[in-house]
């Protein structure tokens, strides 16, 4: 051959699709191609498949393996002259390496091909079980399938069938293959056959018409004896031919395998007998199955033996499955298989995994059956067991948008698509989208992509993935919008029963108050009512993965109905994701969050850029607090103005706070780490802790001002103890505080005195004043005396009581003794003072040992509340946190002199130094430090969840699970919870009883 015609060929076939020109142009120029080689005819045809090489290549084997010439004229001819034919073989050689070994094996099976009657476009079992008709045993058997599979790979690569219909003729096939293979097992054991009647029953997607090329085929046999056959003996003859089919269709020889039939979706799955009776499966689905087993049976369908028995077995347990969404926990329990199928994808193939994977078959499949099974009970029209029959008939009773309805259709049908066609490459059992490019090129142009078939591919399936992704997660909600947001008052586009169903599948307890609540939110046409239509499928959602959806959705109506106006707002809710999202968590996660947010409704704009550790949720530091506090002190008219604004800006914050925790903790899985709950836990209390700070110094400004003007009498300081002194407040937390003075220079110290009391007196009663906002609560039950002592003392007062009269639990106390607000010379001073007391030069006696351990003893015994369950107290319980801090106090108050690190008034801090100096063992300072964590992430659930402080777990079951959501629970593990915080507790009292107690 010329250069110059080398060079025009060449171009010619890469032009066609060919990759290697040299190995195809010596094909070409082969013996087998002599006499067609030049015709344009064929060049263009195979140009037109998947793989030209790969169909040029088989070709060639198909011609080579011809059984003499007058057979290798006629397919040379036939090819040339029948359009079908070509486009059908070249097809399939373009596009299986499989189906081309098997005509080199069998070459004249080409013939299958040729037919073009009207009956073989579509055919059905009857045409599959004529082609299967030949067979006399298993080979003869898989020949003649793959025979008929021929047909079905010819019409689907050629566009002649969609892929529904290919998956409904797969699934045909599949059927008479089934039956002519229970045929030869009765032919082989005549005794057996005569002995029972066999019913098989297809599931899943042969069961559903939707088989794949390659795809194990789930079964169920039922059977009954005939006349005068015992039980027992029936079942065994039963069972025989039942495994004989089986093997029939599994084994593997030269021709392969057929496919597995799988019968594990039987009772009592492999561990329960093969066959059962009719009364036996019955029984079993009455008492025992679980509700996954529910949705297999929406796609049982008798495909084989005896049909009475085969249509009594769907009779019996049909409407059983539409009783499923009744059962408890029903929702819940598809959602959890749904997460299960998920985490078991190795991490190197979900991105690759077309079935099981996120966006992929499955979200569709079970979207849909979740919506069948709930709505199935009063709707006959929903209980196809195909997966596309059945979404269009969710659209068109309005279950399911129209729209959302005709995108998932296209995603799921192009998604099946690429699943057959990987399939039908080698007849290999895969979902997964191979990597290398020769394979992705050959799939896109398979699927239509030639212009850039690898990159086209990868968009589409990635696109529709998407598509997927997005719609799963909205196909629960959007049907319920749709029959709501378009209500005129009186006129339901959807029954207000069906309206009801949809919401107690999601959850809600009180669905006609839900109904209300979207009815008021989405009709109409105003802006705010469009905006609404968009968010609430996805809102519902989220609201649904709370403990209390129905109160999430109240608190939502309530909120719009604040600002559904303000332009603001709907930006934000239309075009930020995560606010609405944030929103959505915030709202149903319990009261205190909403109530503060319903005070003032416009911090929901601080929910725009998530609850990371930037954006508008990070926690202010406690300089700018105090900053805008005094500000705004310094704009008001009066104390009683000064102190509505600080208060005004510690709900807010107090909101910001709250609300970070929520959408932190709701991130936040129960296998988390440690240091993960504990720094939720510092976070919360810093926060909480720097706020309060900032209120007193803002609260005692307006005071002084309004008062004294610009200086008081006697300089003066507030002294945070307790939680509030080690930084640890919750939202529930009062405020242990001391108030020193010192009067100035030329004061009388009456007057100093009185001006203090009357500051003090005056800060308590303006931060509880009755308003919207929630009162701070000053307890200084902790100062000398007691209540029985003054409220405020001098700087000289105290060093002479400390000197004088100090007990040893005041000693502990003032451990967590710092400086808040007021005057920091004097609150320097004051630290100076007690150092000695709470770190003593030589520890502590054996006495003040002694005295603190029966303080503690005396606590356990007198101030838990009557009826609460020690073990579930969080604070006096076992191993709670009076167990924890008494115990980190005590190592302070005995080693602190010597160990600089211990002197700290934070908990961990304090625990964590001591691990450090060898006071205590790493492991044992780990155990008391979860224990503190976790009792106090558990308050702050409850404050969070009730609206009002408790150290004890609540008793009602949404509270209760709601406090297991926050803490990582999901639902139905509100045991878990409980039983993880018992067992956390009891090893911490095992510590603070060999460190505390023991000598």
């Amino acid at each position: 051959m010329t250069p110059g015609r080398r060079s025009s060929t060449f171009t010619r076939l890469l032009r066609h699709g060919f990759t290697d020109p040299s190995a195809a142009e010596r094909l070409l120029d082969g013996p087998e191609l002599a006499t067609v080689r030049n015709d344009p005819v064929l060049l263009e045809a195979l140009g037109a498949t998947a793989d030209p090489d790969l169909a040029l290549h088989g070709l060639v084997r198909l011609l080579e393996a011809q059984p003499g010439p007058t057979a290798h004229r006629e397919l040379l001819d036939t090819l040339i002259a029948a359009k079908p034919l070509r486009d059908r073989l070249l097809g399939i050689l373009g596009a299986s390496t499989a189906l081309a070994d098997h005509l080199t094996r069998h070459p004249t099976d080409w013939h299958a091909l040729v037919t073009y009657e009207p009956h073989d476009l579509h055919p059905g079992v009857t045409e599959f079980e004529h082609g299967l008709a030949e067979a006399t045993d298993p080979v003869t058997l898989r020949v003649a399938y793959r025979r008929c599979l021929l047909s079905i790979a010819a019409r689907d690569v050629c566009g002649t069938t969609g892929v529904a219909e290919t998956a409904a003729e797969l699934a045909d096939l599949a059927t008479a293959t089934l039956r002519t293979a229970l045929a030869l097992a009765e032919a082989a054991a005549p005794e057996d056959a005569a002995a029972c009647r066999l019913a098989v029953i297809a599931m899943g997607k042969c069961g559903g018409h939707e088989l794949n090329y390659v795809s194990d085929v789930d079964v169920i046999f039922v059977a009954e004896p005939t006349e005068d056959t015992p039980e027992t003996q029936a079942l065994r003859s039963a069972t025989r031919l039942a495994s004989h089919l089986m093997r029939i269709c599994s084994e593997t020889t030269v021709e392969g395998s057929i496919w597995p039939v799988d019968a594990n979706l039987r009772p009592e799955g492999r561990n329960g007998p093969l066959v059962r009776t009719l009364s036996s499966h019955v029984a079993y689905y009455q008492r025992w199955a679980k509700t996954w087993e529910f949705q297999a049976l929406l796609k049982a369908r008798p495909v084989a033996g005896d049909p009475g028995l085969g249509q009594a077995y769907l009779d019996a347990l049909h409407p059983l499955v539409w009783q499923a969404a009744e059962r408890e926990n029903f929702v819940p329990d598809v959602q959890k298989m749904r997460r299960r199928v998920v985490e078991n994808i190795p991490a190197a193939e979900v991105d690759r995994e077309l079935k099981l994977g996120p966006g992929g078959l499955r979200d569709v499949e079970f979207a849909v059956q979740l919506l069948q099974l709930v709505h199935g009970r009063t709707d006959p029209s929903l209980r196809s067991g195909t997966t596309l029959d059945a979404l269009q008939a969710l659209a068109a009773g309005g279950y399911v948008g129209r729209e959302d309805a005709a995108r998932l259709d296209e995603a799921y049908r192009f998604l099946r698509s690429l699943e057959h066609r990987i399939q039908l490459y080698r007849l290999r059992r895969t979902h997964l989208v191979p990597e290398a490019e020769a394979d992705l090129r050959r799939l896109g142009r398979s699927l239509g992509l030639r212009t850039d078939p690898v990159t086209g591919l990868t968009r589409e399936w990635k696109r529709h993935t998407t598509v997927v992704r997005r719609l799963h997660e909205k196909l629960f909600y959007r049907p319920l919008l749709d029959a709501v947001a378009q209500l005129a008052p009186g006129e339901a586009r959807l029954s207000a029963e069906a309206a009801r169903e949809r919401l107690i599948a999601l959850g809600y307890a009180d669905p006609a108050a839900a109904l209300r609540h979207l009815e008021a939110l989405a009709s109409g046409v105003t802006r705010k009512a469009a905006i609404q239509r968009t968010l609430l499928p996805v809102l519902l959602g989220w609201f649904a993965d709370s403990a209390d959806p129905d109160a999430g959705l109240l608190n939502f109506r309530k909120v719009s109905d604040a600002l559904g106006k303000t332009p603001w707002y709907l930006r934000l809710l239309r075009d930020e994701g995560a606010a609405a999202e944030n929103l959505a968590r915030v709202l149903s996660a319990g009261r205190l969050a909403p109530d503060l947010l319903m005070r003032a409704p416009e911090a929901v704009a601080l929910l725009g850029d998530g609850g990371g550790d930037g954006g508008n949720l990070a926690p202010r530091p406690r300089a700018a607090l105090e900053q805008e506090i005094l500000a705004a002190v310094g704009r008001a008219g009066n104390a009683v103005q000064g102190v509505t604004a600080a208060r005004g800006v510690r709900r807010r914050e107090l909101f910001r706070t709250a609300a970070a925790d929520i959408i932190r903790s709701y991130g936040t899985e129960s296998s988390a780490a440690e240091a993960d709950q504990g720094a939720l836990v510092d976070r919360v209390g810093a926060a909480v802790s720097d706020l309060t700070k900032a209120t007193l110094a803002g609260t005692l400004r307006a005071v002084v001002r309004e008062g004294w003007g610009d200086t008081l009498p006697t300089r003066f300081a507030v002294i945070g103890m307790g939680r509030f002194g080690g930084h640890e407040l919750g939202y529930g937390s009062d405020a242990d505080v001391l108030f020193v003075h010192e009067p100035r220079e030329g004061v009388a110290e009456q007057e100093a005195s009185a001006a203090a009391n009357r500051v003090v007196a005056e800060m308590r009663r303006l931060l509880q004043l009755p308003s919207a906002d929630p009162p701070l609560l000053i307890d200084a039950d902790l100062r000398p005396e007691g209540k029985s002592g003054p409220l405020v003392r001098t700087l000289k007062s105290y060093e002479a009581y400390y000197r004088r009269w100090s007990l040893v639990w005041e000693s502990q106390a003032l451990l967590r003794a710092e400086p808040v607000a007021g005057d920091a010379d004097l609150g320097r001073r004051f630290v100076e003072l007690i150092d000695p007391l709470r770190y003593p030069a030589k520890g502590l006696t054996e006495d003040a040992v002694r005295e603190i351990r029966r303080l503690k003893a005396r606590m356990e015994s007198e101030r838990l509340p009557r009826g609460a369950d020690p073990k579930l107290h969080t604070k006096l319980g076992p191993g709670g946190l009076s167990d924890v801090e008494w115990t980190v106090q005590l190592l302070q108050l005995r080693h602190a002199h010597r160990e600089p690190g211990l002197r700290t008034t934070r908990t961990r801090e304090a625990l964590a130094a001591a691990r450090a100096a060898g006071l205590l063992s790493a492991e044992d300072a780990e155990t008391l430090d979860e224990a503190w964590v976790l009792a106090t992430r558990v308050r702050n659930a409850v404050m969070l969840v009730r609206g009002r402080a408790g150290d004890t777990f609540p008793t009602e079951p949404r509270e209760l699970a709601a406090v297991g959501r926050y803490l990582g629970y999901g639902a139905g593990h509100v045991g878990d919870m409980l039983d993880a915080y018992r067992r956390t507790t009891r090893r911490a009292r095992t510590v603070v009883e060999d460190l505390f107690y023991a000598d």
